[in-house]
């Protein structure tokens, strides 16, 4: 006799609440920057935190998430804790999002990156990025409009 061990997997909604917004459809990056601040805050917090917004075939945000949260200047992310989520929730497309808490939103090296490496990994799941927004203080930067051969 050999004892096996049954699993199953689940998306656990943590919490819903009502936002001020006035839409969850993302028509422009400007959309979802809105429905990043107002959620997530980014452009307060003191360390970096990288988001996920996952969005169905229509480009509703259909999940937001936080993959990880790091230390002043970085935080760690792997292309796996971002589809494994985007998975889970049967995410058409994504747009990844993460603070630079000195309020400079220009695009470190491990910032282009991890863009490419997560673009490349949506390419083999059919899983498109649309977009990796920097969050400033009272601004962002759209790696989709400034650096697009990234998100190929």
């Amino acid at each position: 006799m050999l004892n096996l061990s049954v699993y199953n997997v689940r998306l656990v909604k943590e919490k819903g609440a009502r936002y001020d917004l006035s839409t969850k459809k993302i028509t422009c990056v400007q959309n979802a920057n809105d429905i990043i601040k107002e959620v997530f805050f980014l452009h307060e917090l003191a360390e970096e935190s990288f988001v996920l917004l996952t969005l169905n075939t229509k480009h509703e945000v259909t999940g937001l998430f936080e993959v990880s949260r790091g230390s002043l200047n970085q935080s760690l992310v792997h292309p796996r804790e971002v589809f494994k989520r985007a998975i889970l929730n049967n995410a058409s497309s994504i747009i990844i999002a993460h603070n630079h808490p000195s309020g400079d939103t220009t695009p470190s090296q491990a910032d282009l990156n991890i863009t490419k490496r997560i673009a490349e990994a949506g390419k083999l799941m059919d899983i498109k990025l649309l977009d990796h927004l920097i969050i400033g203080d009272d601004n962002y930067c759209s790696l989709a409009q400034s650096n697009p051969d990234l998100l190929r």
